[in-house]
């Protein structure tokens, strides 16, 4: 047999994977916190918690880098006690409650408390032998073996099997899958593609050894595999097993009675509104200190009063326009970090093909022409609009892989200046002539160009229409409609259908793991809303990922190369990179929002029966 190399092994002699930054999951996925004490005086802590001071803001302006990303603790554990959740948004949860069918981060945020990944990874965001599965890896790096512990079983009392891990791959790849997931991370999976077309009936990297061993073997060995590029999610195969591939997203196994096999169990849940989640006695770390958690949607404009009253412990994120006003509220304290996130302008380029699931570039499009695009991006100050609507806390973006991932992140790149008077130039050059107040297109047809963007905080349609402004500064005729999230992303593409009478859009894209942008830009990526493809593109995507990019400068390079053909085609311009702001109430103890915390959920303990409310 071929001698195998632990994870650990693997990253020091073959990968030489990097540490890169991850989107946030709560408390994150890292090694467990010391048990707090509990005592029956704990519960007078609302009396007695100390207020937290919030950094100092300079000119106005606050900057991340004072934030701790980790909870202070105050006052010893109580036992057991209810955890109140805030999930700040103006419109419900979509409900889609499965990794491996939902598509937003609402549901991401449902999720995390019933539900978890096979594989943890540490503070330098590669997989580890410490989550509910440990791995091996072959000597060539294409073939990995996982074994599940014998612990680790779903809320219903059946374990979590090797067939379950399977199974999550069989139905994503199954051509009735109506989920995001499908992509380069599968078609990697020997036999996957094979599968999905129909001439092969099982996936032949795929095996199942034992009831809680499964290997999976990949055509190339990529530096993105130990950092995001393996599914790590199972799906219960003796519930979904004998259902239509194509109805389990819209199952009341999905949508009313999810299961997990993490810290919490889902209770009762009222769509889109809240979820009642009580203690998993079986879970796998241990059972979790706290009784039960419940999660309500809250709405930005009160979320404020909510946790001045002490009815909400956390939130998911807070609007940072709201923060400079609530800086120093007694109760809480606040946590920061640098989100792996960024907003952006996106142009719609072409559509999705459904039946080859690719993208389909239409060169006829309205927003076609690159020097209409690159015209938009010089007319919008996003310094300017960093300061004025969120203090600092979100700041000029200038590339699509952000700070979040330093060794990636080219800040030697300046992206496109702001400059109206070069945007105008831009246009003119491009035969884009004005016609009284708006210009034409260069056949001489008049040019209307319809915007959407989601709403959101109290800021979300003043920015939108500071857009509309700067655009019109320049001549173009833009019409803005404000749309809830799901709408929004139903109409720019997240289920393959494009609504044509889009021509551009502002989103949001939290990066995840891995620094590899396929899963956003490839060309047979769901997400690629812009419909973008180039040739050029699809080379740097596969050498981001070939062997020569295990080299880590040779890798930086190509993503610097990548970065630049974004500035110079701009399917899509960063506006902002992004803090990400939590107020924690003082009576919370064990939680932290970066990764690389040692802190679980299961960790999280009260030092009071009620929330503290402010002073």
């Amino acid at each position: 047999m071929r001698k195998r190399k632990t994870g650990k092994t693997m990253l020091a002699s073959l990968l030489l994977v990097l540490s890169l930054a991850v989107t946030a999951c709560g408390s994150g996925n890292n090694n467990e916190a010391a048990e707090p004490s509990a005592t029956a005086a704990a519960t007078d802590a609302a009396a007695t918690a100390a207020p937290t001071t919030a950094p100092a803001a300079e000119d106005g302006l606050y900057s991340i880098e004072d934030f701790s990303p980790q909870k202070t603790n105050q006052g010893e554990a109580i036992e057991g006690g209810t955890l109140n959740y805030g999930l700040v948004s103006d419109t419900p949860f979509e409900g889609t409650l499965n990794y491996n069918f939902y598509s937003g981060q609402p549901d991401a945020n449902v999720l995390q408390w019933f539900d978890e990944g096979l594989l943890t990874w540490d503070a330098n965001y590669v997989f580890t032998n410490d989550g509910a599965a440990t791995y091996e890896v072959s000597e060539d790096g294409r073939t990995f073996t996982f074994t599940i512990r014998d612990n680790v079983n779903w809320h219903d009392g059946k374990p979590v099997t090797a067939e379950d891990w399977a199974f999550a791959y069989e139905v994503i790849g199954n051509p009735a899958y109506d989920g995001p997931r499908y992509g380069s991370d599968f078609t990697n999976v020997e036999g996957m593609e094979a599968y999905h077309a129909g001439t092969a009936k099982t996936i032949s990297g795929i095996k199942v050894l034992s009831e809680k061993q499964l290997q999976v073997t990949y055509i190339k060995s990529t530096p993105s595999l130990l950092t995001g590029g393996i599914w790590i999610y199972p799906l219960a195969k003796h519930i979904f097993g004998g259902m239509d591939v194509a109805k389990i997203s819209a199952s009341p196994e999905v949508r009313q009675k999810p299961i997990g096999f993490g810290p919490f169990k889902v209770e009762s849940i009222v769509p889109g509104e809240s979820v009642v989640y009580v203690k998993n006695e079986d879970y796998w770390r241990g059972a979790p200190k706290l009784d039960g958690v419940v999660l309500k949607v809250v709405a930005p404009t009160t979320v404020v009063q909510e946790l001045k009253a002490g009815n909400i412990d956390l939130v998911d994120s807070f609007p940072i326009d709201q923060f400079p006003d609530n800086a120093n509220l007694s109760n809480v304290e606040f946590l920061g970090k640098i989100d792996a996130a960024y907003t952006y302008i996106g142009f719609k380029l072409g559509k999705w093909d459904a039946t080859n699931a690719v993208v389909v570039p239409d060169p006829k499009a309205k927003m076609a022409n690159v020097a209409l695009r690159k015209a938009m991006w010089q007319a919008v100050d996003n310094n300017a609009v960093g300061q004025k609507f969120y203090h600092g806390l979100r700041w000029n973006a200038t590339t699509l892989i952000p700070p979040s991932h330093p060794e990636f992140h080219d800040d030697s790149n300046p992206g496109v200046a702001y400059d109206p008077e070069a945007a105008k130039k831009t246009l003119e050059d491009a035969g884009f002539k004005m016609n009284g107040e708006f210009r034409t297109n260069p056949d001489g047809t008049p040019l209307t160009i319809n915007f959407i963007s989601m709403t959101g905080s109290d800021v979300a349609e003043p920015l939108a229409q500071y857009y509309v402004q700067s655009w019109k500064a320049i001549g173009l005729n833009v019409t803005l409609e404000m749309v809830e999230f799901n709408t929004f992303y139903d109409r720019v593409g997240s289920n393959g259908e494009d609504d044509p009478s889009v021509d551009v859009y502002q989103g949001a894209w939290s990066v995840g793991i891995d620094v590899n942008p396929q899963g956003l830009y490839g060309h047979d990526a769901i997400y690629n809303f812009p419909r973008y493809q180039s040739d050029e593109n699809d080379r740097l995507m596969e050498a981001g990922i070939s062997a020569e990019a295990f080299d880590v400068e040779k890798r930086k390079e190509i993503y610097n190369e990548w970065q630049q053909l974004m500035v110079e085609e701009i399917p899509v311009f960063p506006t902002l990179y992004r803090a990400i702001v939590v107020p924690v109430n003082n009576r919370v103890l064990n939680y932290a929002i970066n990764d690389g915390a040692t802190i679980y959920l299961s960790d999280l303990a009260l030092s009071a029966d009620k929330g503290i409310a402010a002073q």
